[in-house]
């Protein structure tokens, strides 16, 4: 009987102590640090606290840094990758300890995984910023400077043919501009509105476009396991790019219509579409064997740019998705180089030759196709200059060559340093070449009102200064200049009041009356600013406001 009993009194304290064990392991502590919790140790039932530690740290890095380079007009990717090359193995993670507690491997998982919705996002706004009218109606010098800019640009790399789709990569790596970052540089240099920002920007437009289709092939030669393969791949993208444009762009314009999106912008159900529609193409291009970006990149250009459906939809993505998101991808890129690894003089004589042939590749076809089209040489050399810019796509291109284990970490570092240096060169030498006073002064000599030498050839009486508003307007709206600019021209182009004033402009010249018109968009609160600013710089008499 005493046997019994002891028996059963020691299974229920059993029973008891693996209770309190289980509750214990299923709850965490309540009261946090005051129970002893360490919020650097990652808990996979509850990342979210390592994951702030480590946004705050990236997102506050990237904005002290950021500040000095805004005074010398270089592009914010360049903080974004500098951060993360300090917080990575070259500098911050040489400290003991630093990257197994804030870093840890797998506490990474949460962070690429809100780094690589950025980058699907980030992607979706990439093609939403272009506007394929804007493309065409440029058509015939943007075709010679992209072919030329990307033909050069190839060739350094295809030469050994027994690489492969190595090759393919790195002629893709070294070809492709950076054209979000271009659209920054032209705007904060105040050249969206001149003959060299349109050509860049229509150029770099298909630059980028061939440069995804390109990117694409290179995944999924890699992705393949046979030749079959690969073609059905092929294949797949194809038809699903032209189910996108015809059948899933006709029913997204008829939803866009039903619910007056393009006259009074996107209701948030048109958002919540679009965003689903962005998530759905990424799955699909991603389960077929191509990049998850590529699909969120073709829902970017199927999306409508009447009525400035296109700006207003930015308006309502591009903060949180810039500011939050994005600087993590980049500085993902910085923590995944390694600069120690440029450890001897040959390596650095690759950095140096990468970077070369990168820059003149790119410089001398983009200057090439400049002056076969009739501009001087100065102007073609900034063009040439601009589209050498590299920065966030090509930071792109290399994180999927490091995935797919195209690029070695060493070989992935060597361009990640030529992707900086490329990007940081662009506007100081742009600034060098194509200073304001030169402008100014070769606008006066194509309209033959001065010669070379400065000289004024004819006299003039009174100039009508039609400049536009589309510089102010890049200047005031959140949202993508090139869109902006885009946009107003087609508005311009099209609106019957502007046809108006220019046929009372063609009528009035001759008896010495300057009309001119424009379409501008301005916030609502900067109106009065926006017609005193014009009335000033027009020395207008009248100001006609339909």
């Amino acid at each position: 009987m005493t046997a019994m009993v002891t028996v059963t009194v020691t299974t229920i304290m059993s029973a008891v102590t693996t209770a309190a064990s289980a509750t214990a392991a299923r709850a965490p502590a309540q009261a946090g640090v005051f129970e002893g919790l360490n919020p650097t140790i990652y808990n996979p039932a509850d990342p979210i606290i390592l994951f702030i530690i480590q946004a705050t740290i990236v997102i506050a890095l990237t904005r002290l840094l950021y500040w000095p380079l805004t005074k010398i007009r270089e592009p914010r990717v360049i903080a974004e990758v500098i951060t993360g090359i300090i917080l990575g193995p070259s500098v911050m993670g040489r400290i003991p300890g630093f990257t197994a507690t804030i870093f840890p491997p797998a506490g990474m998982a949460p962070f690429r995984l809100a780094a690589n919705i950025g980058l699907i996002l980030f992607l979706f706004l990439v093609g939403l910023e272009i506007n394929l009218n804007y493309l065409l109606s440029n058509w015939r010098i943007t075709i010679s400077v992209a072919t030329l800019d990307m033909a050069f640009a190839s060739e350094p790399g295809t030469a050994p043919v027994s690489f492969g789709v190595f090759a393919l990569f790195i002629g893709v790596a070294i070809a492709i501009t950076a054209f979000p970052v271009l659209c920054r540089i032209l705007r904060s240099l105040k050249l969206l509105n001149t003959t060299v920002g349109v050509i860049v920007l229509t150029s770099g437009i298909a630059n980028d476009v061939v440069g995804w289709i390109l990117l694409a092939l290179c995944v999924t030669l890699v992705n393949a396991g046979a030749g079959i393969t690969a073609l059905w791949v092929l294949l797949a993208t194809v038809g699903y790019s032209l189910f996108l444009a015809y059948a899933v762009h006709s029913a997204f314009m008829t939803v866009l219509r039903r619910t007056h999106s393009l006259e009074n912008g996107p209701a948030e159900g048109v958002v919540a579409l679009t965003i689903f529609l962005v998530l759905a193409s990424a799955f699909f291009t991603s389960v077929i064997g191509v990049h998850s970006i590529f699909g969120a990149f073709m829902v970017g250009l199927m999306c409508p740019h009447e009525g400035g459906f296109a700006i207003r939809l930015t308006v309502k993505i591009e903060d949180l998705t810039s500011t939050l998101f994005v600087p993590l991808f980049f500085a993902l890129s910085g923590i995944n180089t390694n600069l120690a690894l440029l450890d001897s003089g040959v390596v650095w004589g690759y950095v140096i030759a990468v970077t070369v042939v990168a820059f003149m590749s790119k410089m001398i076809g983009g200057t090439l196709g400049a002056r076969f089209n009739g501009m001087v040489w100065r102007e073609s050399f900034t063009i040439g200059a601009l589209m050498s810019c590299k920065g966030l796509v090509e930071l792109i291109v290399l994180n999927i060559g490091l995935q797919a284990k195209i690029l070695s970490t060493r070989t992935f570092t060597i361009f990640v340093v030529m992707a900086l240096v490329t990007t940081f060169a662009t506007a100081p030498l742009v600034s060098w070449l194509y200073p304001p006073w030169y402008q100014q002064k070769l606008d006066l000599w194509k309209k033959s009102k001065i010669d070379w030498d400065g000289n004024p050839i004819v006299p003039s009486e009174r100039e009508a200064q039609e400049k536009d508003l589309q510089e102010d307007v890049a200047n005031r709206l959140p949202v993508s200049s090139v869109m902006t600019v885009s946009e107003i021209e087609e508005d311009a182009g099209q609106d019957p009041i502007v046809k108006a004033f220019g046929t009372s402009t063609a009528n009035n010249t001759a008896r010495d009356v300057f009309v001119s018109g424009q379409v501008a968009v301005v916030p609502e609160g900067s109106f009065a600013d926006a017609l005193a600013t014009q009335a000033v710089r027009g020395s207008s008499d009248l100001i006609l406001v339909p």
